[in-house]
């Protein structure tokens, strides 16, 4: 069974954010992960998940843009002070993003750009004994105008920089709307993998709500012998602790 990290930013959203930590360890959850850092209390963060023995999976960088060479510095920085904090709080992962595509500029230019900025990222994460895991966003339905919207670039990227501070997290709700070929893309490129996010399509529901098989995607991702966390990153149809219950027994 893939060990599950329960996204704090989705799930038990009415609660408080300190409040969802108890919430997740109520449901029998082992690891949460949220988005951003910067407006989080991190150390009550820290102290909840040392007293309840839950693990920080992964969080965000937030560092803006990395196709503006001109932000580069401020997101290497960015990425070094999380990584502090990531070692505070024994979080393997911080979550990386691209920005949007930037009007008037060459997409070639902006992917030299972008593969300069990961460069950094990856030598921050590395130096500060994490690793940076960027994520390929559908530009579809959530996020109009992203640039990098494609797993097979991504991962090319991944490959052109070939830092082990860097890998890819691999959003499947997000990938099924750009790409398909999810089992197929899972077994061939697991090694590149750092992170995965799950929701089902459409709506971004729960995993068993819509057309992706989900009991057969975790027992293949199990099999390919990844030992790292799969984030539930989805919106709760009903009841948030029921939703965590049935995905549960859909990856058992």
């Amino acid at each position: 069974m893939p060990t599950l990290s329960v996204c704090i930013e989705m799930v038990f959203r009415p609660l408080d954010f300190l409040d969802r930590i108890e919430a997740v360890h109520r449901a029998g959850y082992s690891a949460f992960e949220f988005w951003g850092w910067q407006n989080k209390d991190l150390p009550a963060v820290q102290e909840a998940s040392e007293r309840l023995g839950l693990r920080v999976a992964a969080f965000g960088v937030g560092g803006g843009t990395l196709l503006d060479p001109a932000n580069h510095r401020q997101y290497w920085e960015t990425t070094a002070r999380a990584a502090e904090w990531a070692t505070r709080l024994r979080c393997p992962s911080l979550i990386v993003t691209t920005g949007n595509t930037l009007p008037g500029v060459p997409r070639e230019r902006q992917l030299d750009d972008l593969r300069a900025g990961l460069e950094g990222v990856a030598r921050e994460a590395q130096r500060g004994g994490v690793t940076a895991v960027l994520e390929p966003l559908n530009s579809k339905v959530d996020h109009k105008g992203y640039f990098l919207d494609h797993g097979p670039e991504a991962f090319d990227l991944i490959a052109a920089i070939g830092s082990p501070g860097l890998r890819l997290l691999y959003d499947i709700y997000h990938m099924q709307i750009m790409d398909g070929d999810i089992i197929a893309t899972v077994e061939s490129r697991i090694d590149a993998i750092g992170h995965f996010h799950v929701a089902d399509v459409p709506g971004r529901h729960e995993p068993g709500t819509g057309e992706l098989n989900y009991g057969n995607i975790f027992r293949r991702i199990d099999a390919t012998g990844y030992r790292g966390f799969v984030g539930l990153e989805y919106r709760p149809s009903g009841d948030h602790a029921a939703s965590l219950d049935a995905v549960r027994a859909l990856a058992a």
